[in-house]
């Protein structure tokens, strides 16, 4: 399970070394703080299953840097600065 780190098609699907250091680590903080598995695995070893998970397509990272899960929608870029603060016409 552990030998899928050492291949490159895992950093690939995530987008690069730091994002896949990135979403192990906090998937982890979330799985110590009483986040339930999303794989089915005979094993308590956190980082297997967080792998598993990323290998299974259940946990991405979405646009702002946080561990999603499979089926949870990340908001579009026009969602983010919808609210910009006021426009012209407000000014006026």
């Amino acid at each position: 399970m552990l030998d899928a780190l050492k291949e490159e098609a895992i950093i690939d699907k995530v987008g690069g070394r730091f994002k896949l250091t990135t979403m192990i680590q906090k998937r982890m903080v979330a799985l110590n703080r009483g986040a339930r598995p999303l794989v089915d695995l005979p094993t308590k070893n956190l980082m297997e299953i967080v792998v598993q998970e990323i290998l299974e397509d259940k946990i991405f990272l979405d646009h702002s840097g946080n561990v999603a899960l499979k089926g949870d929608v990340a908001p579009s870029v026009e969602d983010l600065f919808d609210d910009a603060g006021p426009n012209l016409d407000d000014l006026g």
